[in-house]
């Protein structure tokens, strides 16, 4: 079986965590705990695009807050 995180005919989602990071999911799978759907169902193309456009700072939220609060 391929892997359906490359199925180029798949229909996939945009899941973030609390640390804002994301993931490309595939629609037919269910949604892991701690995780929310931001964008989709969409082709996967589309769903690429959303994460590239929205997921600029790849550091999870707990860090840059760290990081903020150090160099305060």
């Amino acid at each position: 079986m391929a892997n359906p995180f490359d199925d180029p005919d798949g229909r996939f989602l945009v899941l973030v965590n609390e640390e804002g990071q994301h993931s490309l999911w595939p629609d037919f799978a269910d949604v892991p705990d701690g995780w929310t759907v931001s964008f989709g169902p969409s082709d996967r193309t589309s769903a690429v695009d959303h994460i590239n456009a929205t997921w600029q700072d790849m550091r999870p939220r707990s860090l840059v807050a760290q990081l903020e609060q150090a160099g305060s």
